[in-house]
């Protein structure tokens, strides 16, 4: 038992007690709620003063609905699917350190009744999800936000993963920082980089020794490719990849069941005519580094034809991954 409290409290209390407790599958009658309100709280109060109490909190717009025995909390800021649904993305978000998702999941479990933990067995399971190992991520993002609020440059290392699995610094950048982008499941971070004053989308999961600089930084509009500002949806279905080369115009042929990947990758900004019963035309702008990507991705059932340098990267590219498997 807590120490007593005063009975002033036993409101405060017994809304806790509905939000911890209760939900349309487990109701408590007014005894419960006085034997919890004496176990956790150390406070007596009797069944007519719990009713008056259930009658201030329904006056104050808590929904405490009556069940067929006893009472319960009958919506709260989240329903149990949305926490479920708030619970899978974290579960899933690649970029969310293990720790920091169990954390979140917690949280995010507080925010219903404690009947619901019992169902969301695999909140034990995020260690072993493929998950950054960057514990500073939290921070980076407070620090961004400072610095695009202040319009300050960042300065940061900028590592990738060596043979022993673990992070190794390859460069350090200063930059202008624009935008913080989640694609494909990763946190990226949009800006310029101050020495070669071009635009690269940095994986914020490979970011260490971030600081704010006292630099000014340069606004996005003075970059090339964005002086109307950013387009989302451009960024979204031009740089499937997040590289930073500019789009440009991609023709290819492919055979019709890709239409739903293709769509799926690149949106619907894109023209489509129907070559024969099997096979279409596709026209899009596209970043073309990640074009070539997405080309050996698919090159059982697609091919390039516009522009002619694409075209022969992905066909060289074809070639040197065959003498691989002579």
């Amino acid at each position: 038992m807590n120490n007593l409290e005063p009975k002033k409290l036993a409101l405060l209390r017994m809304l806790q007690i509905y939000e911890e407790y209760t939900d349309c599958d487990h109701t408590l009658t007014q005894e419960e709620m006085s034997k919890k309100l004496e176990n956790e709280y150390g406070i007596s109060i009797d069944r007519k003063t719990i009713s008056r109490n259930i009658s201030l909190l329904r006056e104050a717009g808590y929904e405490i609905e009556q069940g067929k025995v006893g009472t319960y909390l009958g919506e709260r800021a989240f329903a149990d699917a949305e926490i479920r649904t708030l619970i899978d993305s974290v579960l899933s978000s690649k970029y969310i350190p293990s720790k920091y998702s169990k954390d979140l999941i917690d949280k995010l479990c507080a925010l219903t009744s404690k009947h619901f933990s019992s169902h969301v067995k695999h909140i034990h399971s995020v260690k072993n999800w493929n998950k950054t190992d960057n514990q500073s991520l939290f921070y980076n993002v407070e620090l961004i936000d400072e610095a695009i609020n202040k319009k300050k440059q960042l300065n940061f290392d900028y590592n990738k993963y060596g043979i022993d699995k673990k992070f190794h610094k390859t460069a350090n950048h200063q930059v202008s920082p624009y935008q913080l982008i989640i694609h494909n499941q990763r946190y990226y971070l949009m800006a310029q980089n101050e020495k070669y004053k071009s635009l690269i989308y940095y994986r914020l999961d490979h970011i260490t020794n971030m600081t704010i600089t006292d630099e000014k930084l340069e606004p996005i509009t003075s970059v090339k490719g964005y002086e109307k500002g950013i387009s989302y949806k451009d960024i979204s279905s031009q740089l499937p990849y997040m590289y930073s080369d500019t789009p440009e115009r991609v023709e290819f042929i492919a055979e019709s069941h890709l239409i739903d990947d293709i769509i799926e990758w690149f949106g619907k900004d894109l023209t489509v005519t129907c070559i024969d019963d099997n096979h279409i035309k596709v026209s899009l702008m596209v970043s073309k580094q990640a074009m070539s990507i997405w080309a050996l991705q698919y090159c059982q059932y697609m091919e390039i034809t516009k522009p002619k340098d694409l075209r022969e990267n992905v066909k060289n590219a074809l070639i040197h991954a065959a003498e691989k498997y002579k």
